[in-house]
């Protein structure tokens, strides 16, 4: 099987997929630090801005990936949807299918998504796609829709062996309407952030005067007494205005906001140091020698818009379940 990787950012569904051994044809990202960490890791500076491609050069594909960018939809940003030039890149996701049509495409993005607009985009989205809907037809007769049975999913990474509490709309499409398709159920085993932290992290401290925040509202957190001495204590959003809290042994959801400042960056509170790097990475379920970008807020950028890799190995065995039968 084939497959392209559109918005491939570091490369999260392209080393999910390729677990399976199944090739990558085609790969594009509009953002060239990206596309440096893609190619020290893959071989290929996928460089491409999709707006501008002709649909004709990208290769005949089995399977579309795409994480098209969620920053128009998610609550972090200004939520613009298909008002900001960023949301309207799902319109070429969707021309690309309608010239290549696929036997299948895997779409990710935020949660947001799923209410933005009162549901309005999403519903435009899907109607876009399906002649079905999580095997019901699709209602809407007004659009030429690709006729593709799509399903869709809110997956969180906590519950795919990732120690990080992050949910995701998946949507896959199948041209030809599967006998047998639901996303897979892992079994419920609690992951452990505990268990991803480095023996030797690099420390990088925090500044005297974000230290102050951070004790400050933990002193009025209403669970001050029985949270304070957790070994898996994180703060973030670490403001001179508020203070976010964790403390279920999980990470927070890793952000691109990292990357702008560490104070995004989830802060270990007993340890007095932030998250490293290959915590991170393994907080999206990579392996801590996955090959980075010197930049280190372009790191925790690429590393926060990524997908975490094992939910998208789930996704795909369910996919790949539903061709097999």
């Amino acid at each position: 099987m084939r497959f392209v990787d559109l918005f491939s950012g570091m490369g999260g569904f392209r080393f999910a997929l390729e677990s399976f051994d199944i090739d990558c044809v085609f790969s594009a990202d509009f953002d060239r630090h990206a596309c440096s960490t893609y190619e020290k890791n893959f071989g290929e500076f996928p460089f491409a801005d999709i707006s501008a491609l002709d649909e004709k050069q990208v290769p005949t594909h089995d399977i579309l990936t795409a994480g098209f960018p969620c920053q128009p939809f998610s609550v972090a940003g200004y939520r613009r949807g298909f008002d900001d030039t960023r949301g309207t890149l799902f319109f070429d996701v969707l021309r690309i299918l309608r010239h290549h049509t696929p036997e299948v495409f895997i779409l990710e993005n935020v949660k947001g998504l799923l209410n933005h607009d009162g549901g309005q985009t999403f519903t435009t989205i899907l109607n876009s796609l399906a002649e079905e809907i999580n095997g019901v037809p699709n209602s809407d007769k007004s659009l030429d829709n690709l006729g593709y049975s799509v399903f869709w999913k809110l997956l969180n990474a906590k519950d795919f062996g990732v120690p990080q509490n992050r949910e995701r709309v998946f949507i896959v499409g199948f041209k030809k309407r599967p006998k047998n398709f639901e996303f897979s159920v892992m079994p419920k085993i609690k992951p452990s952030l505990l268990n991803v932290l480095d023996a030797e992290p690099k420390i990088r401290l925090l500044s005297k005067q974000s230290q102050d925040y951070v004790e400050k509202y933990l002193k009025l957190h209403p669970k001050n007494s029985f949270i304070r001495d957790l070994p898996f204590l994180i703060a973030y959003e670490i403001r001179r205005s508020r203070t976010a809290f964790r403390f279920d042994d999980l990470a927070p959801c890793l952000t691109t906001k990292m990357g702008t400042g560490g104070n995004n960056v989830p802060y270990l509170v007993n340890q007095k140091r932030f998250l490293s790097l290959s915590e991170c990475l393994k907080i999206q379920g990579f392996p801590s020698n996955f090959k980075l970008t010197e930049s280190y807020s372009h790191a925790l950028r690429q590393i926060g818009n990524s997908v975490a890799v094992p939910v998208v190995r789930s996704v795909f065995q369910s996919v790949r379940n539903a061709l097999d039968t």
